[in-house]
């Protein structure tokens, strides 16, 4: 019987300091212990981002509940946006505004594919009362990467707001303000480690000054004097924010310049054991927090390893059987090496003509070009 191992893109595995905050017992939310702590933790995290601003906001909420939140407090009914949507999470953003009364324009790609700077320039061109852009950094359902650089400097051109879904981002690439982004949404479950429960929303000056007030619990404007004092418009998810402590904690001792290089490590690494199976990743331009491989045994070769107390995901909607999607959040790169060990065993099995240690022997070589063994 083997102890099962989250490998899928949220939620991820939970270091043991985390999980260790996650049980101590609660205190209450309105006392000087909790603002003192929380003020702590919202030190920790304008480190991680490189950002001496308090713009940045909690809520309890899924990051669905940020992402609502970035459209409700950064635009007006009736405003246009730019909707970049290639995968179930850019087709979130077209839902949310729609639902919102905004004027969407969509720039629809085909699931895997990442977005053309150039395109977006033409479509913010012809479109040029476009208030805002609304794109994931990394689509969780593809793999895939948007070059969330770039499309900022063509926003910066077009005076639209950059807001990006970083869910699966933050915590993984050096996201500092200087890339450009305006509005970021970030969730807890993915990897900044924690159980799902927790959102944040991140603004620029530029944004803060195009500030609306059209919410109510997801109110900016409601929680953002409260949160720079050390508290909450209304009842925070106390043991998420307290052992939030904890995961900024880890990550800012290992530093994010490093943190990232380990992330391009695993998913490189990743991609060439991949390749030595005979096997292909999905996205024409891959995130490094996730890799999405190609295979029409995608669902056996999951089940496979669920057996060996491996948890990867499957694809969604149209790509359910089709691809399959691991993880590199929450987890080492010595996990990754033993996942990569066991799925070799398993495609094996399942007939295919992989040469055993091909892929642990091109992974390894991988970390060892990266510096990281």
């Amino acid at each position: 019987m083997y102890q099962e191992r989250l490998f899928t893109p949220g939620p991820v595995e939970i270091p043991d300091r985390v999980r260790e905050a996650l049980g101590r017992q609660i205190i209450h939310h309105r006392t000087e212990e909790f603002r003192r702590a929380f003020l702590e933790v919202r030190e920790l995290l304008k480190r991680l981002l490189d950002d001496p601003s308090e713009n940045f906001v909690f809520f309890s909420s899924s990051g669905t509940g940020a992402m609502e939140a970035a459209i409700l407090n950064f635009f007006e009914e009736g405003q246009k946006v730019l909707v970049v949507n290639g995968g179930k999470f850019g087709e979130r953003w077209f839902l949310l505004a729609k639902h919102w009364g905004l004027e969407v324009v969509e720039y629809r790609l085909d699931w895997g594919k990442s977005a053309d700077p150039e395109k977006v320039k033409d479509l913010l061109k012809k479109h040029p009362d476009c208030k805002g852009v609304l794109l994931q950094i990394s689509e969780t359902s593809t793999g895939a990467y948007h070059p969330v650089e770039d499309i900022a400097e063509v926003c910066k051109s077009a005076d639209a707001l950059l807001v990006a879904d970083a869910i699966t981002a933050l915590g993984v690439y050096n996201l500092k303000p200087s890339v450009g982004i305006d509005v970021m949404v970030g969730g807890s479950q993915k990897a900044l480690m924690l159980p799902p429960g927790l959102s944040l929303l991140w603004f620029s000056q530029k944004a803060k000054e195009r500030l609306k007030d059209r919410a109510f619990y997801f109110s900016v404007k409601k929680e953002l004097g409260k949160q720079q004092e050390g508290q909450t418009a209304w009842t925070p998810a106390i043991s998420l924010l307290l052992a939030l402590k904890e995961s900024l904690s880890l990550l800012l001792q290992e530093g994010m310049e490093r943190v990232e290089k380990r992330y391009r490590a695993m998913s490189e690494g990743t991609k060439r054991a991949i390749s030595a199976f005979g096997l292909e990743v999905f996205p024409e331009r891959p995130a490094i927090s996730i890799t999405a491989v190609k295979s029409d045994d995608a669902e056996r070769i999951r089940k496979e390893l669920l057996r060996h107390g491996i948890r990867i995901a499957g694809g969604q909607d149209h790509l359910k059987g089709k691809i399959f999607r691991v993880s590199h959040m929450g987890v080492s790169e010595k996990d990754m090496l033993m996942l990569i060990g066991v799925l070799e065993v398993v495609l094996k099995r399942l007939g295919y003509p992989v040469e055993l240690g091909s892929g642990v022997c091109r992974y390894s070589q991988t970390l060892v070009e990266f510096g990281l063994w």
